[in-house]
């Protein structure tokens, strides 16, 4: 049921070593101004929308379906915010949850830990963040990826993010690291956007004056260049995975923005001389995102290093629920670690594909009924 793409017998020992232990899962939240560029991303169908997607997606993951939460989760062109496949695991399977705000433009309005993080500007100005809010926040996410390890040491972490707009910021870091990745990063639209999305990364780099990246990293360090053109979640996950991999498994939980997490994570281990286990880490993602005919994810984790790429066979084809089937069209596809979510309740749940769907569709019921 669980399929890997890359680094097959890497992955191999992974699973083997965590089959049957229970996930810790954290999920780290972030905004970036990239992600209200018009049709820049389908997690929201609107600018204004999108710029609650997060905050609406972590309430749910927390809450589950409730009758009056703060902020329901938003409509979007096509399909259900994958929240449903996460919090459904989640919730069925009692896993321990944390939620991180990393740089949000409200506090989420449930229990969450604050790294005084910033929402980042739009990447296309070349100042995303302050350089001193990227280094603290490499800091909170090496001491909470040490915490989380020594709270719950017979476990392995699931880092996911909410992030609108994070494919494309992660498309800016993965160029300016040096990596070929136009045209291999995946979306939430159905036909990947990637003239608009290499547009921005082209004019934040060169607002950066980050464009001659393949002189990277003697002009400019890793921790510059996030705060030019990143996110704030990507050098928090970053942080926790080095830190976690020296004693606990990690699971970077996504598609595109976690590759170049794991690009950042080398990166970053190099520069800093920090001291990480790479046979720890694996990055898990949906069906959908691994085998998207408009990307390239598996090309993409090929270039950027010695991570195994795992996805979960899992199908909505014979959902009885609309919104949930268009995700066999190409909608939606990976967030919130639902990719991940899926692994895990196979991997530590023992579940096959028509329990989680099961297990999906009954929370789908409940947040039908409570709206």
């Amino acid at each position: 049921m669980i399929k890997i793409y890359t680094q097959v017998e890497q992955g191999k020992r992974w699973l083997q070593r965590h089959r049957g232990c229970q996930p810790v899962f954290a999920c780290v939240l972030g905004f970036t101004e990239t992600g209200l560029i018009p049709g820049i991303s389908a997690a929201g169908a609107t600018p204004c929308d999108r710029k609650y997607t997060a905050l609406a997606d972590a309430e749910f993951l927390y809450n589950g379906p409730s009758p009056n939460p703060k902020y329901p989760l938003p409509p979007l062109h096509a399909g259900a915010s994958p929240v449903l496949i996460s919090r459904a695991v989640v919730e069925s399977l009692a896993l321990p949850l944390y939620i991180f705000n990393a740089g949000l433009l409200q506090p989420p309005p449930i229990p969450n830990i604050d790294l005084r993080g910033q929402a980042a500007n739009c990447l296309s100005t070349g100042k995303a963040l302050d350089l001193a809010i990227v280094k603290s926040l490499l800091d909170q996410g090496l001491v909470w990826g040490e915490k989380l390890a020594t709270l719950h040491p017979s476990s392995w972490l699931i880092l996911s993010e909410c992030v609108v707009g994070g494919t494309t910021t992660a498309l800016a870091v993965l160029t300016g690291l040096g990596f070929a990745a136009a045209g291999k990063v995946n979306s939430s639209h159905p036909e990947c956007n990637h003239q608009q999305k290499w547009a921005v990364v082209q004019q934040g780099l060169k607002a950066a004056e980050l464009l001659n990246f393949e002189k990277f990293p003697s002009a400019f360090g890793v921790l510059q260049l996030l705060a030019a053109v990143g996110d704030p979640m990507q050098i928090v996950v970053a942080g926790m995975a080095i830190a976690a991999s020296k004693t606990s498994g990690v699971m970077l939980a996504g598609g595109t923005q976690m590759l170049a997490v794991y690009a950042l994570i080398q990166a970053i281990a190099t520069e800093y001389s920090l001291p990480w286990q790479q046979e720890q880490i694996v990055v898990g993602t949906t069906r959908w995102v691994a085998e998207d005919p408009t990307g390239d994810t598996v090309g993409l984790a090929q270039i950027v290093g010695s991570v195994p790429l795992l996805s979960n066979n899992f199908s909505f084809a014979n959902s009885n629920y609309e919104k949930l089937r268009v995700y066999e069209q190409g909608c939606v596809k990976e967030g919130i670690g639902a990719g991940a979510a899926c692994i895990a309740a196979n991997l530590y749940g023992g579940w096959n594909n028509r329990q989680l769907l099961q297990a999906v569709e009954v929370l789908a019921a409940r947040l039908g009924q409570n709206n």
